[in-house]
């Protein structure tokens, strides 16, 4: 090396000596005279040799641009700006650009004016650029009225090196986007130029008229939309339209409520960008969208400014940092957490871009190679120590700052709410201000806690007393409010919690769950927040909160485990009435675990129908066995029983049938068990029924007996039988009771419903009560629009034309979805149509399933109350306006299939068999 002097002892010491010995080498042989220069000039030298430490990129700059020098001689000097043409303009750029980092690299400037300054190169590029576009244009005279609008970063003057720059732009008109494509162009030499955040996206116009945004965000904009207008800024071309602009997107953000649709929106688009860092195996690694990175802090701080910012002013502060001061100011952030997120967040971006410096890349990911991270690591600043690597010190830092932030990030929202109800554990009360009272309101709305009060009073009641179990759970309010707010009714999840956490037995299980397994306390708000039907049965065995946290004991459990439960649960109880509630207490517990494998979406919908009528069965064979008819008596499934996809809601509907051999005595005696089969399944009351068992499918009906011989409904059958009978019949199944005689029935089965022909004259006798049930079997205060069982194209639709089609093409098959499988097979339905039919009927018994967990009850129809609409469409991860528009495509385009294949007859599926 050619230096000499304080020169060759910064190289020494920087952060890659042997790389910045090369340049120097390589620049003092093309350009002798700097060696004197470097050595009389300390801080040139110290410059140069932390750029070049640090950025390839600008090193490269160094040795081909002669004023390189001059800039880094002096660097308290902006570089006059140069914009006669692109070119120029892209030079100035670059040198700016240098000056800026080298400032930042020397510890002259902190975060915050390195973004400012890198905001202010970029204004100064859309300045110029816009003054270019106008003076390229050409005949086209001069434009009309046109300002940029900075957004994102940029607006937020805290931009990073290899940042994007994010604009939009507002005209005075409509449709003329030429001014605006220009000026893009131009700073597209300089910078990316992103315009992506404007209405519609790439799809929509360049430029718009500040009433065509203003209209826009009034009815399409997503909350995501609204919430990146918090950083909007007007940086060039007309000012006086760039204020309207400014004026009019503030007024839009900050006068619009916040609510737990707009809260469950944010969050799930920040999930998805997490999911996708784990999914490419960055998540440790991943500065920025990874768990405790950048997005961590900056999605907090932006939710609570949504969250107060309507109410205080001062809050509406575009960047980052100043608005977490200001949220720590006034009480709505704990001052240690705004401060250790300050910290983390500093780092975290001085290491984005120490990342970008190198090739000024968009980089947000540390390397994996030790050997790159060891010179990241010495960028940043560390050197290696006698017991720690400067490598290990810097990754020991940045898991410290990403463990903080994360920690910080589950609990932010609700610290300063249990500060102000005082229910922080001793030794963490608030040292400064405390949210104002009118903010708690605001604070708990926004996350689904309606009534102050009452959440008040149920954290009290969760914390109370100085035991080491209400410590823990002192420890652990924010990251349970945190849960619940994700659920879709936070309040009622709370309101179960505090009901857990009365009785010895209960509070003791709760807090162990807490304690051992957080992911399981996770998934307990979860379910308590979405259904108070799932309170009951961990009230009564608070043992089933333990099983939450492993999906294994979730899963579809088989016959095999399912008989040995319900035999244990039968076992030691002698009486008839003890067993019936042991049976119903191990149904309770099974549709627990049922529903929260649906809920925490381990279970589809069509695990969870096979997974239910599994537990039918379970309890009806149990049932049998506890009746002891004294005839062997098989129990027949009908309907969805039959289907092998039985909902929440559905009843048992069945046939029960007597061997032939029994004499009439016998045959009396198994009438008696037959009623007492109905008793202890239905139970004399509401509150002991285990399910709801329906024998009206039976010949004559309610006027008919309970149960027939075999002979005896072949008869009826062959002589009597109708249409619609013989239609319910193809979903047939033995689900319980003596195999053989269930055997025969079905060999009856199949003569009466397969080996008979089907003619016209049935097709229409089955359209013609399917067109009837469409007028009249709609309850009244149900919505025909959005029903989900008898709508048009919804699950009757679905049901009636795949077992019209079964029973006209001779294709057994018990379920919907099997029969419907079996007709495509068979060659009986187009693979395309099966899917437009399998989609509605999926989509529809999924919804009507949850919905009756939400509702806490039976209901066909999506809700016309707005809430309770709401807390449907949370609980299936999606909202009101979603939900609707899916029912509406989904079941219009299987309406279409169904008035095809269904209502067509034989002209449009060929002739009758």
């Amino acid at each position: 090396m050619l230096l000499r002097g304080p020169a060759r002892e910064l190289v020494e010491q920087c952060a890659d000596p042997a790389q910045v010995a090369r340049f120097l080498d390589q620049l003092v042989e093309e350009r002798p005279e700097t060696a004197e220069h470097l050595a009389q000039d300390e801080d040139l030298a110290a410059a140069l040799i932390a750029v070049v430490a640090a950025s390839r990129s600008l090193s490269r700059l160094c040795l081909t641009e002669p004023a390189a020098l001059d800039v880094l001689a002096d660097l308290d000097r902006r570089v006059p700006i140069e914009a006669a043409d692109r070119a120029r303009l892209v030079r100035w750029k670059r040198l700016e650009l240098l000056r800026i980092a080298a400032r930042d690299l020397l510890g002259l400037d902190g975060l915050e004016a390195v973004g400012a300054d890198l905001a202010d190169l970029a204004d100064g590029v859309l300045g110029a650029a816009f003054r270019l576009a106008q003076s390229d244009g050409g005949g086209d005279g001069t434009p009309a009225r046109l300002a940029v609008i900075a957004m994102g970063k940029l607006g937020a003057r805290e931009l990073n090196y290899a940042s994007d720059i994010d604009v939009l732009f507002v005209s005075e008109g409509e449709g003329d986007t030429r001014w605006a494509r220009r000026v893009t162009d131009v700073a597209r030499a300089c910078f990316r130029v992103d315009a992506g955040l404007r209405p519609e996206g790439g799809a929509g116009p360049l430029a718009r008229s500040l009433a065509s945004y203003q209209a826009y965000w009034d009815r399409w904009a997503r909350a995501w939309e609204l919430q990146a207008l918090i950083k909007a800024r007007a940086v060039a071309g007309d000012g006086e339209l760039g204020r309207e602009f400014v004026a009019a997107a503030a007024e839009r953000v900050w006068s619009r409520p916040f609510g737990l649709e707009v809260l469950r929106e944010l969050r799930s688009m920040k999930a998805r960008a997490e999911g996708e860092v784990a999914r490419r195996g960055l998540t440790t690694r991943e500065v920025k969208r990874g768990p405790g990175g950048i997005r961590d802090v900056e999605f907090s701080v932006q939710l609570l400014q949504l969250v107060h910012g309507r109410h205080d002013p001062a809050l509406r502060v575009p960047a980052t940092l100043p608005a977490l001061a200001e949220l720590a100011t006034s009480g709505y952030v704990a001052e240690d957490d705004a401060a250790t997120m300050a910290e983390a967040y500093r780092f975290l971006r001085t290491v984005e871009h120490r990342l970008q410096l190198v090739e000024e890349q968009q980089v947000h990911s540390v390397p994996a190679s030790r050997e790159t991270r060891t010179h990241l690591a010495r960028v940043m600043g560390y050197r290696d120590e006698p017991k720690t690597s400067a490598v290990d010190h810097f990754d020991d830092d940045l898991q410290a700052h990403q463990g903080a932030v994360r920690s910080i990030h589950e609990r932010l929202f609700f610290r300063p709410l249990l500060e102000a109800f005082s229910v922080l554990p001793r030794g963490e009360r608030p040292g400064g201000p405390v949210m104002p009272a009118g903010a708690l309101s605001a604070r708990l709305e926004a996350f689904g806690f309606v009534d102050v009060a009452r959440t008040r009073q149920a954290l009290e009641e969760l914390t109370h007393g100085l035991t080491r179990s209400s410590r823990l759970m002192q420890q652990m309010l924010p990251l349970l409010l945190q849960w619940l707010s994700e659920s879709p009714d936070p309040e009622l999840g709370l309101l179960g919690l505090r009901t857990l956490a009365t009785g010895r037995h209960r509070r003791e299980r709760l807090v162990a769950t807490f304690r051992d397994s957080p992911e399981a306390a996770r998934r307990l708000c979860l379910l308590l927040g979405t259904s108070r039907l799932l309170l009951d049965p961990v009230q009564h065995n608070p043992d089933l909160m333990a099983v939450l946290g492993d999906d294994a004991a979730l899963c579809r459990r088989d016959g095999t485990d399912l008989r040995a439960r319900a035999g244990s649960a039968l076992g030691w109880r002698t009486d008839l009435r003890h067993q019936q509630a042991g049976l119903r207490r191990f149904a309770r517990d099974e549709e627990f675990r049922i529903a929260a494998g649906d809920i925490l979406g381990l279970d589809d919908v069509t695990t969870t129908g096979s997974s239910l009528t599994a537990l039918a069965e379970t309890v009806l064979e149990s049932a049998v066995s506890l009746v002891a008819p004294p005839v062997p008596v098989a129990v027949i499934g009908m309907g969805r029983l039959g289907g092998n996809e039985l909902s929440y809601a559905s009843d048992l509907d069945v046939l029960i049938v007597f061997a032939d051999e029994a004499a009439p005595h016998d045959v009396q005696a198994a009438e008696r068990s037959a009623e007492e089969l109905l008793e202890v399944v239905n139970g004399s009351t509401p509150s002991e029924r285990i399910f709801r068992l329906d024998v009206n499918l039976r010949p004559e009906g309610k006027r008919g007996p309970l149960g027939r011989t075999m002979a005896s409904y072949r008869a009826y059958y062959e002589r009597w039988g109708q249409t619609w009978e013989r239609q319910a019949l193809v979903r047939a199944r033995p689900v319980a009771g003596d195999a053989e005689v269930a055997q025969r029935f079905m060999v009856m089965v199949q003569e009466q419903v397969w080996d008979k022909p089907f003619g016209e004259a049935e097709g229409r006798e089955i359209r013609r009560i399917k067109a009837r049930v469409e007028r009249e079997r709609i309850p009244a205060g149900e919505d025909p629009q959005f029903h989900l069982k008898l709508g048009r194209g919804s699950l009757s639709d679905v049901e009636w034309t795949v077992q019209l089609l079964q029973l006209r093409h001779r294709v057994p098959a018990p379920g919907t979805m099997e029969g419907l499988a079996a007709l495509v097979a068979a060659g009986a339905v187009e693979e395309a149509d099966a899917q437009v039919l399998g989609q509605a009927y999926r989509f529809c018994e999924r919804t009507r399933n949850r919905l009756y967990l939400v509702r806490g009850g039976p209901g066909d129809s999506l809700p016309t109350q707005a809430e309770q609409l709401a807390r449907l469409a949370r609980s299936l991860d999606t909202n009101p306006v979603a939900l609707r528009d899916t029912y509406r495509r989904v079941t219009r385009r299987a309406r279409q299939v169904v008035e095809r294949l269904f209502y067509g007859g034989a002209s449009s599926a060929g002739p009758w068999t």
